[in-house]
């Protein structure tokens, strides 16, 4: 482990060493480092495919091919299984979760005394359904909700929400599958701390169908911790630290060179405290923001809806509409729906596999369980949270006309006009959203990236403590620098996971039916009685 530590540091140095006039500044250096990569692994990971004349990225068209054949294979599980997910996060089927005669998936104590429990020795896990649900959340619900949505309404126009939407319903068929794989596959260390995601239900699922599977099942295991890890320190944490402190620094009109350096030390103490506590502290922390900040974002929204309650059939007109029948400048229909597609991706993750990592710790025998909360996620994230969006900004520009559709613009600053527009100096209560919105998402993805982490280089405390050092040392770089070619990189490496998740997703989808027949069954029998 020594030596990785070694190689780390040399990583870095480059970076940090001191910079004289003749010498490229800290950002010039890790730009000109990443930018050749960038290019390459993007070109790669978005290759553009050519729809009806227009280029959609083919990682895109592997989510949404994904996403769709989940829906069918599962009966269209995801509206049929809502209610039921509500009921589980409420806690209505905590008595079903508890430890009796049957074995729980990764308890490597069966028959005896349960150990993996926080609070009851009758239940396995580290976190709740809901906190396992807003950690998951949390890395999701942010800039791709109030920034990216704007971006796909100013270029695709307001039919680019109803594509939105319908992304948002079947990815929750995506989610459902790789969280129920996700508690299925963990492991379970004598300490009680549980290991999953896609990792480990690529490596140990595909290893049931036999030698050759097992073997494609840890090189896809491998490559998707390798993307996790990278995706972690970039776009689920340079980037979100370079939002939040340039949010700060517009807003409180902050001068001085050192300012993104001095805002980045802050969050890396805040992110330091809580994730030094693991998924327990992370859970427990997101159970308060992510909600706190979603009612806020949410109510306001409402609000400004309710106050104009007279143009809400106007603006469903257009979003339905101009889903079919959009203007040429806008790019037809398939334009639009790629646009539509391509944020509600981006912003809910479906398919991508991160989430799994969350939810993997649950507190739950029947794996099932958290996947049916999962699929909540794109719906509370994109269904809800983005729809509130694109209404605000259609709703307002109705009356504002401050936007002409079809141009391309600066999501934050949309979103804050429009809010704005209606409920003056509501851009205070937005520039706090996306600070705390970005912190969450670092929070979250952490977690994310030091499971992968440890996955690659074992579960010692020595590598725990080098994978967090690291990531805090990227939250001040990311809050101090541009980050140009990096984000392009990281974005990349995040979604390059699709590809080996998906896949796995499609070969093990009958495990997942079973699954949760096994969990209906328990519903059925706790009901009756």
């Amino acid at each position: 482990m020594k030596y990785l530590l070694s190689i780390c540091t040399l990583f870095l140095i480059p970076f940090f060493s001191s910079a004289t006039n003749n010498q490229m500044t800290i950002d010039e250096r890790i730009n000109k480092f990443f930018e050749p990569i960038a290019e390459g692994v993007g070109y790669i990971i978005f290759y553009p495919v050519d729809i009806a004349g227009h280029e959609a990225p083919f990682v895109l068209l592997v989510l949404i091919g994904g996403a769709l054949f989940f829906t069918f294979y599962f009966r269209f599980a995801n509206i049929r299984l809502i209610r039921t997910a509500i009921k589980i996060v409420k806690g209505d089927y905590d008595t079903i979760d508890k430890h009796e005669a049957d074995v729980a998936e990764g308890d490597p104590t069966p028959g005896g005394d349960v150990f993996e429990s926080i609070k009851i020795e009758d239940s396995e896990g580290e976190v709740s359904h809901f906190q396992a649900l807003t950690a998951a959340l949390s890395a999701t619900v942010g800039l791709g909700n109030i920034a990216g949505v704007a971006v796909a309404i100013a270029i695709g126009g307001p039919g680019a929400t109803f594509w939105m939407i319908i992304a948002g319903l079947i990815g929750m068929s995506s989610k459902l599958v790789h969280c129920t794989l996700g508690v299925k596959y963990r492991e379970v260390t004598e300490d009680g701390v549980v290991h999953g995601g896609p990792m480990y239900y690529l490596s140990k699922g595909l290893k049931e169908k036999g030698a050759i599977w097992g073997k494609l099942g840890k090189f896809l295991a491998v490559f998707f911790a390798i993307m996790c890890v990278g995706g972690s320190f970039g776009g689920g944490n340079m980037f979100q630290a370079n939002q939040a402190a340039a949010q700060i620094i517009e807003r409180f009109s902050i001068s001085g060179g050192a300012a993104g350096f001095w805002l980045g030390i802050v969050m890396a103490i805040i992110v330091g405290v809580v994730i030094i506590g693991g998924i327990k502290r992370i859970g427990q922390v997101t159970e308060k923001v992510v909600p706190f900040m979603a009612v806020i974002y949410v109510g306001a929204a409402l609000i400004i809806i309710g106050i104009n309650f007279s143009l809400i059939p106007k603006a469903f007109s257009m979003i339905f509409n101009g889903a079919f029948a959009p203007s040429s400048m806008l790019g037809g229909v398939i334009g639009v729906l790629i646009v539509g597609f391509r944020r509600a991706a981006f912003s809910n993750e479906a398919g991508v596999g991160s989430a799994a990592i969350a939810h993997s710790a649950v507190k739950t025998k029947y794996p099932a369980s958290e996947g049916v909360v999962a699929l909540l996620e794109p719906f509370i994230d994109t269904v809800v949270i983005c729809t509130m969006t694109a209404l605000v900004i259609i709703i307002t520009n109705l009356k504002g006309g401050f936007l002409e559709y079809g141009q391309k613009v600066e999501g934050v600053q949309l979103t804050t006009t429009a809010f704005d527009s209606a409920i003056p100096g509501f851009s205070w209560v937005l520039t706090i959203a996306v600070v705390l919105f970005a912190i969450s998402t670092m929070l979250s993805w952490s977690y994310y990236g030091l499971q992968a982490w440890k996955f690659l280089f074992g579960k010692g405390k020595t590598a725990d403590l080098i994978y967090k050092v690291l990531f805090l040392i990227f939250v001040v770089v990311g809050a101090s620098i541009s980050l140009g070619a990096v984000i392009d990189f990281s974005d990349a490496m995040i979604f390059a996971m699709v590809f080996p998740n998906i896949l796995g997703l499609i070969v093990l989808a009958p495990k997942v039916r079973e699954e949760l027949r096994k969990y209906k069954r328990a519903i059925t029998s706790f009901e009756k009685k």
